[in-house]
């Protein structure tokens, strides 16, 4: 059975906003895979959370179940957080505060190696994200946040 101590130390350390501690959950060549993003290293992996904990400066991370494997984890979790910061979207654009709070259903597939996490894939649904944030769907040339 897969030891849950990488992803406890994870939520631990994004929940206290630690970024350097975060970093060191990973693995030196780890991979993050997001709908907004991908990251190819500790350093970007920590880059890519310390975005959102600038847009969600209270952001928590509640873990709801967790499956696991020989070598793998599956964590559902939601994340809750007020917007009060510049949060960037894909294709470039930034929102800016909106002040509105956040409540987004996520889920998580880790996989392990020497107690690290090698490879870390983030899935949730980027509308329900943008709809509390005041965001809308749109489709056209122009994207709604120019």
């Amino acid at each position: 059975m897969t030891d849950l101590r990488a992803l406890n130390r994870l939520r631990k350390t994004f929940n206290r906003h630690d970024l350097d501690g975060l970093a060191q959950c990973f693995s030196r060549g780890a991979v993050l895979v997001a709908p907004d993003g991908i990251g190819q290293d500790r350093e970007e992996i920590a880059s890519y959370y310390g975005q959102f904990i600038e847009a969600f400066p209270d952001s928590r991370c509640t873990p709801q179940s967790v499956t696991t494997s020989t070598d793998s984890l599956v964590a559902e979790y939601t994340l809750t957080g007020t917007h009060k910061g510049p949060y960037l979207v894909p294709g470039g654009g930034t929102v800016e505060p909106t002040g509105r709070p956040i409540t987004v259903r996520a889920c998580s597939v880790s996989f392990l190696e020497d107690g690290l996490i090698a490879s870390h894939r983030i899935y949730y649904d980027q509308f329900e994200l943008a709809a509390q944030i005041g965001g809308s769907l749109r489709f056209g040339e122009d994207p709604p946040w120019v």
